[in-house]
């Protein structure tokens, strides 16, 4: 179905993600529009990681004069994220949050009174992962971290 595309190294050039998109489409026979560009476009202007319906919303104000339905933008962030182009953090029934892929890799701590989500890097952790895996016999590829717990927001509430 979709081709994987691999983006262990960050990609700070919209250019060359947008020409990674085209080849995404027509390796899968889609066509390439403005909406699926815009969808695109939003997400790599975004530093939020955004539920389809925040997208929606984003697109609206930063586009009012497209045209996009809300199918358009689920169908385009499954296909970016079996691509690896986008991830995504599961909220169970509240469903998902995406942002880009291209970013460097990173770690989230998701407060579960408000959904905020804050990225965090550790040099120690990531260190710490790859010995444990290397002691128990385990070629890692990859990994996601996600801290669950109440943020100082609400903390302080």
């Amino acid at each position: 179905m979709s081709q994987e595309i691999n983006f262990n190294e960050k990609i700070v050039d919209y250019t060359e993600l947008l020409n990674e998109f085209k080849n995404l489409l027509k390796k899968n026979n889609l066509k390439f529009t403005i909406q699926r560009e815009a969808i695109l476009e939003t997400l790599y202007g975004s530093d939020e990681h955004l539920t389809p319906e925040s997208l929606h919303r984003l697109m609206q104000e930063k586009f009012p004069n497209l045209k996009i339905g809300i199918a358009t933008i689920y169908r385009t962030l499954v296909l970016l994220e079996e691509s690896n182009m986008v991830t995504s953090l599961s909220f169970g029934s509240a469903g998902k949050k995406y942002e880009l892929g291209a970013k460097e890799h990173h770690d989230h701590m998701i407060c579960t009174n408000c959904g905020s989500i804050t990225e965090f890097v550790d040099e120690e952790i990531e260190k710490r992962q790859h010995i444990i895996a290397n002691e128990l016999g385990f070629n890692m590829s990859d990994h996601s971290m996600q801290i669950y717990g109440i943020c100082k927001n609400c903390k302080n509430k």
